[in-house]
């Protein structure tokens, strides 16, 4: 699933972090999905287990991945989707009190810049 290529001016740690941030992404790597352990990854992409242990420990730091001990690391849910739904309530709920008052989406976005 993943690849490293050696001749990169990406280090190997960045561009495993990369994959897997574009996997969660796309959707090939759901949340709960255990990654691979690393001696498992390291030997595959023929790289040092320090390189795949960095790469997951960036990953844990950013948020895209739990490190549960002997069961493994996991992908989390991207963060922010919980904040987004939330927006995106909030923005729908903006729109239905302006229509109420009879405002156009002009006038809703000029009492947006106001309170921003």
């Amino acid at each position: 699933m993943f690849s490293v290529a050696p001749a990169s001016s990406t280090p190997a740690f960045q561009q495993i972090c990369d994959q897997v941030v574009a996997a969660v992404r796309d959707g090939a790597l759901l949340p709960g999905t255990r990654l691979p352990t690393v001696r498992r990854l390291a030997a595959d992409l023929s790289v040092s287990p320090h390189t795949v242990a960095k790469a997951y420990r960036q990953l844990e730091a950013e948020g895209h991945v739990e490190t549960r001990g002997r069961n493994g690391t996991v992908v989390l849910p991207p963060a922010g989707a919980a904040a987004a739904d939330e927006t995106l309530l909030a923005a729908r709920a903006l729109v239905d009190a302006a229509r109420r008052r009879g405002l156009d989406l002009s006038e809703t976005i000029g009492l947006l810049r106001q309170t921003w």
